[in-house]
């Protein structure tokens, strides 16, 4: 923001999007040059506030990267600018979002075009009146919060219409809302901090079957119903939330135990719901722990599984080791050529050399004691005395 003093003492102030007019003492003047006919250049401020022009939209969809086509965009944002009429959107045909909250708007008007409208959002306006919405036969949320209607009307025609936000508005008397019988589709309806005081309203909102989020904080009618919650619960069937909190099927049995039998009926009725949900809980534990056991005893089976063959081959480990006598005595008992090769008789070694053989001549079966000792063979014992001569030179010397 940018501030140029003159020397007249005037204060222009451009702002990035839009130009406010320029003062000069209390007056109000208008900002920008005039043309040869004497008509406010487009785009600038006039005498009635600020204003929404085509080129400020063209170069708004420029400056928030849409569509320089103005049929293209499906949305428009149009809050904050300070706008005090709605305007040159004949050619934005394709809108389905509306964001033209915290203006001056003073009147709902010029939106006979935007037939694909689904959201319009005029909170914190200067509107007065609900009117001129006949055109927006698909609109399915309005939000006029933080405005100054003081009655709820023109809204029948809107057959989609399914969230209504009215809040911080000056509706007082049920004939305020008496019109929203006629609305059907309205699932959410937000009430709040208004000036309601009368239960009568209950009438009215019964007449709305498919009402589910209600909200009246902030109205003295909370106040004047007694057992308020209850009431309004037993009384409005298909209610989910009231107010700041849910309506769970606990509550609304609790309550609904209450009309019926009062505060007896009511007490039987949370005990049930009490019982029923400790059983419920210990059901989940007892689920859980059957699932555990299951797990536990897969898990040794497969370890048992595991070890069997590890067992079986210990099993025949010990077999054979207690069989391995009496293949020794077959093995010296039988004549079988390799056996003979396998150990030869102490006669044979004799035969073949001179050198005396520390093992029994007697031993068929050689086993790994029957070995001598590496002290006892003389060839050894000689070769340890000269280490320069070899294993073989010994025995070349002996032959």
């Amino acid at each position: 923001m940018k501030a140029v003093d003159n020397d007249v003492n005037v204060r222009e102030i451009i702002t990035d999007d839009v130009e406010l007019p320029v003062t000069q003492g209390n007056e109000i003047k208008p900002n920008g040059n005039k043309d040869q006919n004497g008509t406010t250049s487009p785009g600038l401020v006039s005498e009635s506030g600020t204003r929404i022009t085509k080129e400020f939209l063209l170069r708004h969809c420029k400056m928030n990267k849409l569509y320089v086509t103005p049929s293209l965009n499906d949305a428009l944002y149009l809050h904050y600018k300070g706008f005090s009429v709605i305007e040159n959107l004949d050619e934005y045909t394709g809108l389905r979002c509306l964001w033209l909250e915290v203006n001056g708007i003073h009147k709902i008007e010029n939106l006979e075009n935007q037939l694909e409208l689904r959201c319009l959002f005029l909170q914190h306006n200067l509107i007065h009146t609900l009117e001129n919405l006949q055109d927006l036969s698909k609109l399915n949320h309005l939000n006029v919060s933080n405005n100054y209607i003081k009655t709820i009307q023109n809204l029948s025609c809107l057959r989609e219409l399914s969230t209504l936000q009215i809040s911080h508005n000056t509706l007082e008397s049920t004939s305020d809302i008496d019109h929203l019988s006629l609305c059907p589709s309205i699932s959410v309806l937000d009430l709040s901090h208004n000036r309601l005081s009368d239960p009568q309203i209950l009438t009215t909102l019964e007449q709305m079957p498919n009402l589910r989020v209600l909200n009246l904080m902030g109205n003295e009618v909370i106040k004047n119903i007694p057992h308020y919650r209850k009431t309004l619960i037993v009384q409005l069937s298909q209610l989910t939330y009231l107010d700041d909190r849910p309506v769970f099927p606990k509550d609304r049995a609790c309550a609904e135990a209450w009309a019926a039998g009062g505060i007896e009926g009511e007490k039987r009725e949370r005990e049930l719901w009490e019982t029923r949900e400790r059983k419920k809980i210990q059901d989940s534990l007892d689920a859980m722990t059957a699932i555990r056991d299951k797990a536990v005893k897969k898990y040794d089976a497969e370890e048992l599984q595991e070890r069997e063959p590890d067992v079986a081959d210990l099993s025949i480990l010990e077999k054979d080791r207690s069989e391995e006598p009496a293949s020794g005595n077959d093995l010296s008992e039988s004549g079988s050529g390799d056996i003979h090769r396998a150990c030869p008789s102490s006669e044979a070694v004799k035969g073949d050399s001179d050198i005396d053989s520390p093992i029994p001549s007697n031993k068929c079966t050689l086993w790994i004691n029957d070995l001598p000792d590496l002290d006892d063979i003389p060839e050894h014992k000689e070769l340890m005395k000269d280490d320069s001569r070899t294993l073989i030179e010994v025995l070349k010397s002996d032959d």
